[in-house]
């Protein structure tokens, strides 16, 4: 493979027609099928809303797609790949994470204000990883062509046109219109950017692929772009989702179990790394639920609080939609409940909020599930963080503003270590006869041995768990997706587009 070696690597961009259209696996994608061919890659997304982050090796946090990004790159993650985190608190604002630490919460026009210094933030993280690899792929946001926001656009074509980097435009042929998603997004885009998009590719089809020749030909045509491939639906490939848009729709908020022992997850208006729990949708014989609406728990095995970005609104949601009832009764009818970080939190007494972190200072009630008190504050914690439960070690992280203290129960967790630096700490607290717990760290179920403990904890001895662990795991699937992309994709003329 022929390289450039100038001062600065090349880039490639990859944006997409809209949300959720593929951006983030076909980045995936091409950052392991380079790295296979021997380059140095790393990913790069100048601003990622989300509230799925996760926790770098120097405790600093970023969006968890770049940190899954750089899994496949098989380097460390950095916050230069994600140098702007926006964590929504609400409909109109959100936290604002820069270079890995949370500096403030902002509201949408706050934030469109500051533009100008982010914009040379993101540049000069961008800049700092093309000294140090040999290849950026770059990740857009949202669409492209949102013509009304392109003014204050710090994270596709104004990023893209810094960077002098070709554009693949990614469409989604399982939503529908795939022809107006890539027709209509050229057309919406001025001749200079519509000039930088050199190819198009288009993702997530199902059936016979030889009944769409005709229609990748006239999209080419029509456009005068490189189709570069169409990528089909695939089953056999497990990567860990980009954020909770793949929760809103319909098919993943049931309470159906199918006949098999079920986990259910509290799909909260505010939930946040949802990813915790992706280990175990891959267990055969066991199912995983998302459920909106109050309903009856008895069907279930566990039922799960995940995180989330605002503890009090979602605590007040839970009251108020009647889930906090339902709860209490799954309790005393003895089924088996576990809270991760903010649904730890909100499994207590009351959680604090003194200085307002999260809205008009104040306090919430709890759940009264468990017999600790939170109580919010700054700084925020952001750990890589070692523990035992039990006799038995896992690692995960942890991302929260709250210290809960325990008023009576067991500790969940021994920490040992947070960062490279050896604890002896507690952490979670555990009630009766283990059916009731939480605890902060995020991650639990990377382990087997955990997922194989709380299994047996929750009455499941019989469910069979993966014995591949954590990274080894889903280091064969990035490869599984590279293999998968180059059977459909033309990676020589990608290859070139990067190179020539």
């Amino acid at each position: 493979m022929q390289m450039k070696r100038d001062a600065k690597a090349p880039c490639l961009a990859v944006f997409g027609t809209g949300s959720d259209v593929g951006k983030s696996i076909v980045v995936t994608a091409l950052c392991r099928w380079f790295v296979n061919k021997g380059l140095r890659v790393a990913p790069f997304k100048a601003q990622n809303m989300s509230n799925n982050s996760g926790v770098t090796p120097e405790g600093l946090e970023m969006g968890r797609a770049q940190i899954v990004q750089a899994e496949a790159s098989k380097i460390p993650p950095h916050v230069n790949m994600n140098p702007i985190l926006l964590k929504p608190t609400s409909d109109v604002g959100a936290q604002v994470v820069l270079l890995g630490e949370a500096v403030r919460n902002s509201t949408a026009s706050e934030y469109h204000q500051e533009k100008k210094f982010l914009f040379a933030q993101t540049c000069a993280a961008l800049d700092r990883l093309r000294k140090k690899y040999d290849l950026v792929i770059i990740e857009g946001a949202g669409s492209c062509a949102e013509v009304n926001l392109m003014k204050h656009d710090i994270v596709n074509f104004r990023i893209a046109e810094y960077a002098d980097a070709p554009v693949i435009l990614v469409a989604d042929i399982h939503r529908g219109g795939v022809f107006a998603q890539l027709i209509g997004t050229l057309a919406c885009l001025p001749p200079s950017q519509q000039e930088r998009v050199v190819g198009l590719l288009i993702n997530r089809f199902r059936g016979d692929l030889s009944l769409f020749e005709e229609g990748a030909q006239w999209i080419e045509q029509k456009t005068q772009k490189k189709m570069l491939g169409v990528l089909p639906w695939y089953h056999h490939i497990t990567i860990e989702a980009e954020d909770s848009v793949v929760l809103e729709k319909p098919a993943a908020l049931c309470s159906q179990t199918h006949g098999q022992p079920t986990i259910a997850v509290i799909r909260l208006p505010h939930i946040s790394n949802f990813t915790d729990f992706e280990p175990l949708l891959a267990i055969d014989g066991l199912n995983l639920v998302y459920l909106e609406k109050a309903q009856s728990l008895n069907a279930f095995e566990a039922v799960i609080l995940p995180g989330s970005k605002n503890t009090r609104s979602d605590l007040a949601w839970l009251h108020s939609d009647g889930w906090a009832g339902r709860l209490k009764d799954y309790a005393q009818n003895v089924g088996h409940i576990l809270g991760v970080c903010g649904g730890y939190q909100m499994m207590g007494d009351v959680v604090n909020d003194p200085n307002g972190l999260e809205g008009a200072p104040g306090s919430t009630p709890g759940l009264a599930l468990l017999p600790v008190e939170t109580t919010l504050k700054a700084p925020k914690t952001t750990t890589r963080t070692s523990f035992y439960w039990e006799l038995i070690a896992g690692a995960g992280y942890e991302i929260h503003m709250g210290h809960t203290k325990r008023m009576a129960g067991c500790p969940l967790f021994s920490v040992t270590e947070r960062n490279n630096t050896p604890q002896k700490a507690e952490d979670g607290c555990v009630v009766n006869d283990s059916r009731i717990m939480g605890g902060y760290i995020h991650g639990l179920f990377d382990t087997p041995a955990i997922i194989r403990h709380w299994l047996d904890t929750i009455g499941l001895k019989d469910i069979k768990v993966p014995e591949t662990e954590g990274l080894a795991a889903r280091d064969m699937q990035y490869d599984f997706l590279a293999a998968h992309f180059e059977r459909h994709i033309d990676m020589v003329q990608i290859q070139e587009f990067c190179f020539e």
